[in-house]
């Protein structure tokens, strides 16, 4: 059991890495929530498929293939970034129980996957898409709460209100609870996303670019306290894919309205 304070707020929890074994096999907290943030975003993008008039039986065969890609996407994303840390053993590559994945390869794989399925099945990849990231970011913020778990994902040492307090390397250090913040974020752009969809949205894609836009502006930001980034060079390679989003979100918006492609 490993004890996670919060000082100035004046909480404490116990937490335990492991929630149960079975045959000698330990089930992680981690996995566990991953999963249940899985459920979740498949019952959302399910039920705005269902409400779009989308043929929800190849929704969901295509929702089955971005989870497979996005999970190998993310571990191939995460590996290349940190190289250094598989090339003397390289079938610990596939040892993904080890931890060492990152989000966006999961984002842009699953992007990859669900573009590639809509082009073979002649369905509208930006419906797809807008019925999707509500739930991948509702999806995000219970997934952030497994980097709390495992005590990961946090920032640089920080007397501020919401510090956390963890033992790294035998010494008790204070830190930014970047989960906390990104899961805030997350559920943020979650209710924002669900409100534009079911309200506001005129076009194919609008909800994609929102996404791309309110999660990469936090992200970056966010990104920018992490003591873990992975880097291209002398850059967070996280900040730059999250600007990337951002010009694009707001760029193929933009394009949209002004084209008046308006849903009847």
């Amino acid at each position: 059991m490993d004890k996670i304070a919060f000082p100035n707020l004046g909480l404490e929890f116990m937490v335990n890495k492991i929630a149960f074994s079975i045959f000698g096999v330990d089930i992680a907290w981690y996995a566990i929530i991953i999963t249940i943030g899985i459920i979740v975003a498949m019952i959302i993008s399910y039920r705005n498929a269902k409400s779009i008039g989308l043929d929800t039986e190849r929704f969901m065969d295509m929702f089955f293939y971005m989870i497979v890609f996005g999970v190998i996407g993310a571990r191939i994303y995460y590996v290349i970034f940190n190289f250094s840390l598989y090339k003397d053993n390289l079938l610990s590559v596939f040892n993904i129980r080890e931890g060492g994945i990152a989000i966006y390869g999961a984002v842009l794989f699953g992007a990859l996957t669900v573009f590639i399925y809509t082009k073979i099945k002649k369905q509208n990849f930006l419906d797809c898409t807008d019925c999707i990231v509500p739930g991948l970011a509702i999806a995000q913020g219970i997934g952030r709460w497994g980097n709390f778990i495992n005590q990961e994902a946090y920032g640089y040492e920080t007397n501020s209100l919401f510090g956390m307090s963890i033992n790294e390397g035998n010494r008790i250090i204070t830190v930014h609870p970047t989960f906390l913040y990104e899961s805030v974020l997350n559920i943020f752009v979650f209710i924002v996303l669900i409100i534009f969809f079911n309200k506001y949205r005129k076009n194919s894609g609008e909800v994609t670019c929102i996404y791309g836009v309110l999660y990469g502006i936090g992200r970056f930001f966010i990104e920018g306290m992490r003591t873990d980034s992975l880097y291209l060079g002398a850059f967070r390679v996280s900040q730059i894919v999250s600007l990337v989003f951002v010009v694009i979100g707001i760029g193929l918006f933009m394009y949209l309205r002004s084209n008046n492609k308006i849903k009847e």
